[in-house]
């Protein structure tokens, strides 16, 4: 019966020079040459089950010590190699194990600090966030991916380019459509008739992971059958506006003063995306239904035949000189709390609403699925917000797929609930506001339930006699 064999020598030697023992002693307390342990230690011969009993025996080695890798170590690893800052060096699960067991404290090492890169980094973003609350300008960033770099400069700026929403209205307005039309059928037509582009969708099994692509050999643009009708047709204004809308666009990008190209090709794409909710819901026409409908977004999205969603984002838009609607913000996450956008009729109020509060009700959404939730929130300095928040539904999944679900919040100034309908479910003076902050680090609440962090500016209190309603009470 032939031998299991095991090569560890890393671990051998791990032994050896925790025991102090040279070569020499550790073979012959084994019964093998020191030659043979140093091939062993240099992985070059097996360790064969019966010299594994012997060190077992003699030096009352855990048997599982030898024999297991160092799958905790390299399952750490591949923790650290995962990030984008090193997913370009991100080497071989094979690779991965030979660093955790030639080189365990190495290894170790490696994961401390970039646990410790990650800590600092945080601590930088919020003493930043801190700093520009108190109005103070500060330069602290940590290394950014393209992403990040768009999303802090659409953040930053308004929600609103006035080249684009401009051509975009004239180029529906030359469509010619009348009540009744469909939008989706005449953007297909002017593919068709101009550029001889022609759109098609796709099942799931021709086209399993992509939402659109397009064929230039065949000037065909294929669309998922995962997107809802309005997805669809946003794919198609998007095409539509790269083709009949890209001098404003480009202008638009210039002005965003990308740094990288892949930045830049990022910004296009959610330029396009803009542009294409500026066809599809037209300033003009939309400030006046939203005006009417008190910013109803159900009522919005029922007129121009959009998604939630889509109606949603547009209201953030209305920022044309002359002819302003409420200054709205929006915020997207997912169940686990990944933001994916934040923006705003004024930029994202950040310093003031932050939007990391446990305690909105973006987080209760996702328990209660297409269900509007309305809130007066208050911060701690007294500036009060209403927000909107519902879950979304990503593309359609097959049988067996876990759906794709965010949640959206909607907000504004609680100064101007009179102008929005949702405030009339907080208007009663039964009704108090939600007291939230902007994030834990940065808030001073005491007593809160839902805190998740230490605030940064706070001594924990740490007092053996008495025990807060938080495990991160402070003094």
């Amino acid at each position: 019966m032939a031998e299991n064999k095991i090569f560890a020598g890393p671990r051998v030697r791990r032994i050896r020079n925790g025991l102090g023992l040279t070569q020499t002693a550790m073979a012959e307390a084994l019964e093998i040459s020191p030659s043979y342990l140093n091939l062993i230690e240099r992985n070059q011969r097996p360790l064969t089950v019966q010299l594994l009993l012997k060190l077992a025996s003699v030096y009352k080695v855990d048997l599982d010590e030898l024999q297991g890798e160092a799958g905790g170590t390299a399952s750490q690893l591949r923790e650290v190699f995962a990030d984008p800052l090193l997913s370009g060096e991100l080497p071989g699960n094979q690779e991965l194990i030979e660093i955790a067991e030639v080189a365990p404290n190495a290894a170790n090492g490696i994961v401390k600090l970039y646990r410790a890169y990650r800590e600092q980094a945080a601590r930088l973003t919020d003493l930043a966030d801190l700093l520009a609350r108190e109005g103070h300008e500060t330069s602290l960033s940590g290394a950014r991916l393209p992403i990040d770099e768009v999303r802090e400069v659409i953040e930053r700026r308004a929600n609103f380019h006035a080249r684009i929403e401009d051509a975009a209205e004239a180029f529906h307005a030359a469509l010619g459509l009348v009540a009744g039309d469909d939008l989706a059928v005449a953007l297909k037509s002017w593919l068709r008739n101009k550029h001889g582009i022609v759109v098609r969708a796709l099942p799931v099994q021709t086209m399993p992971s992509l939402r659109r692509r397009y064929d230039r050999h065949s000037m065909r643009l294929f669309l998922s059958e995962r997107l809802s009708a309005f997805d669809q047709l946003r794919e198609v204004a998007m095409e539509v506006c790269l083709l009949a809308l890209n001098d404003e666009i480009q202008a638009a990008l210039e002005d965003l003063a990308l740094t990288s190209g892949e930045a830049k090709r990022l910004g296009r794409f959610e330029l396009a995306r803009y542009a294409a909710h500026a066809l599809m819901m037209p300033y003009g026409a939309f400030l006046a239904a939203a005006q009417r409908a008190r910013y109803d977004v159900d009522v919005l999205r029922a007129r121009f035949n959009v998604s939630f969603e889509q109606a949603a984002n547009r209201l953030t838009m209305l920022q044309r000189p002359g002819a302003q609607g409420v200054p709205f913000f929006i915020l997207e996450v997912d169940n686990a709390g990944n933001r994916f956008r934040r923006s705003g009729a004024q930029g994202f109020p950040q310093a003031k609403f932050g939007g990391l509060c446990p305690k909105l009700n973006i987080h209760v959404a996702f328990a209660q699925p297409s269900q509007l939730l309305v809130d007066h929130v208050q911060m701690p300095d007294g500036a009060g917000f209403l927000t909107v928040s519902r879950t979304l539904e990503g593309p359609q999944a097959g049988f067996g797929e876990r759906v794709r679900r965010t949640a959206l919040l909607i907000g504004c100034d609680i100064a101007q609930g009179d102008e929005v309908v949702y405030a009339d479910a907080v208007r009663s003076p039964v009704v108090a506001p939600v007291p939230i902050g902007t994030a834990c680090r940065l808030c001073e609440r005491s007593g809160c339930l839902s805190r998740a962090e230490p605030p940064l500016t706070r001594p924990l209190g740490l007092d053996e006699m008495v025990t807060g309603l938080s495990a991160f009470d402070f003094q």
